[in-house]
């Protein structure tokens, strides 16, 4: 082959690369920072525009229906402006984008919604009595929900108390020790238990304690009972997963050191995977904190202090929700100003719970433990 049929070759195999090259070089130009968000308010600003001039016509402004319209004229004018200056990848790069952002934003909605009710309906009923007095002997105005807070605090550390040695030990059976056909029931068992209904479980335990004391007793030990059949497979779940994420190497250099198998998971495994294991737990406190139904069933509703869980009904911040906003008296307006302060005060317990669950984690990581 001589010089030219070589050059030639090699000039036919760069063509392509050289046609790519100069394609990207006529789409390098760049978007201005501000314009898409200039893009998004005009955007915005055509929709709002054209729906007010609908809702002249006799219907109403629809601000949900103008936030669509406009997210989606936003779609199609950086697409489109992007591909002709930027480049098609860098358009299908914003589209993606804004897509995301948008499922962000429509999944904060709710969220931020619930809040924002919860505090503006729930901040007119706080007050020193409605944390130090409970509901005995009180119709109509004043009263509190002391019983109801100590109620909810007292079953759910028993339900914790209960669930989490129960769900981490079958978490360590099934990765460290369980093999063959019991390990199989086990994981199901623990699937079926996931799904439940929170009301199973409560006319469960009633029938229990039916059969072993008698019909119609209910006392708060039956309420923590309840809450930690369900507490017991997230904890398992959770804590499974934790564990199974703890590289093998750690437990064989621990095996290889002389350390039997019982240490090596108290001392290697364990603390390894406490964060994640912190995190389960919290999370399955508060998947059971909020439920009603098994309570209301269990532990019962009362108006009085009862601070024992085996003597008597028990009240909880949910079954005082639901019976304050049930069985409004005269003035109405006590009543439900009682459950939205009840439900802000339990909103407010499982924001502290998952702010301890996040300082214990952080505590318990294995880069702070070194």
């Amino acid at each position: 082959m001589t010089i030219t049929e070589t050059t030639d070759s090699v000039t036919a195999e760069h063509a392509p690369v050289t046609r790519l090259a100069s394609s990207q070089r006529i789409a390098s130009g760049r978007l201005p920072t501000w314009s898409p968000w200039a893009l998004l308010a005009g955007s915005l600003a055509v929709s709002a525009a054209v729906f007010a001039v609908l809702a002249l016509g006799g219907q109403g402004f629809n601000p949900v229906g103008a936030a669509i319209i406009g997210g989606l004229l936003y779609l199609v004018l950086i697409g489109v402006i992007s591909t002709l200056v930027e480049g098609r990848r860098t358009a299908t790069d914003r589209i993606v984008t804004a897509l995301v952002t948008a499922a962000f934003a429509i999944a904060m909605v709710p969220l931020v919604s619930v809040a924002y009710t919860a505090v503006h309906n729930g901040v007119a009923g706080l007050n020193a009595e409605f944390f130090s007095s409970s509901m005995r002997n009180v119709v109509g105005e004043g009263g509190g929900a002391l019983h109801a807070i100590m109620g909810t605090l007292l079953i759910t550390l028993a339900a914790a108390v209960i669930s989490i040695p129960i769900g981490l030990l079958t978490s360590i059976y099934l990765i460290e020790y369980g093999r063959g056909r019991l390990a199989q029931g086990i994981t199901f068992l623990v699937d079926v238990m996931t799904g439940i209904p929170s009301i199973v479980a409560g006319l469960f335990i009633y029938a229990l304690f039916a059969l072993l004391i008698g019909p119609g007793v209910r006392m708060g030990l039956m309420g923590a009972l309840s809450l930690a059949v369900l507490m017991i497979p997230v904890v398992v779940r959770s804590s499974e997963e934790m564990l199974r994420l703890v590289p093998n190497e750690l437990r064989e250099a621990s095996y290889a050191l002389g350390v039997p198998k019982w240490l090596t998971i108290l001392k290697v495994v364990l603390p390894t995977s406490m964060a994640g294991i912190v995190t389960g737990v919290t999370l399955a406190i508060a998947r059971v904190i909020g439920e009603t139904a098994p309570l209301l069933v269990t532990a019962g509703f009362t108006a009085s202090m009862n601070y024992s869980l085996t003597e008597g009904r028990t009240m909880s911040l949910p079954v005082f929700v639901y019976t304050q906003y049930m069985n409004q008296g005269i003035p109405a307006e006590a009543y439900v100003n009682r459950a939205w302060a009840a439900a802000l005060v339990l909103i407010v317990l499982v924001m502290i719970l998952n702010l301890i669950a996040r300082l214990v984690a952080r505590y318990f990581a294995p880069a702070k433990s070194r």
